[in-house]
């Protein structure tokens, strides 16, 4: 799961905030679908590649934090 990978310390949490919050599976989901295609854009041989790489960074960071979050409000 790519929120345990990006706070591994907090990985019991991720895993039990997951199973009963259907908006914090929804933004894990999110955060693994933006860093799947930043890896993506990152191998594309695209004219484009570089501002591509830089907006799904951004969301990867805002989606992060936002996770993160999420995760305080619980605690």
């Amino acid at each position: 799961m790519a929120a345990i990978a990006r706070f591994p310390d907090r990985g019991h949490a991720i895993a039990e905030l997951a199973r009963t919050d259907e908006d914090f599976r929804g933004l894990c989901a999110d955060l693994a679908d933006a860093k799947a295609a930043l890896v993506r854009w990152e191998r594309a041989p695209s004219p484009v590649k570089e501002a591509r790489c830089a907006e799904y960074r951004d969301l990867v960071r805002d989606l992060a934090a936002e996770l993160e979050a999420t995760l305080d409000r619980h605690l």
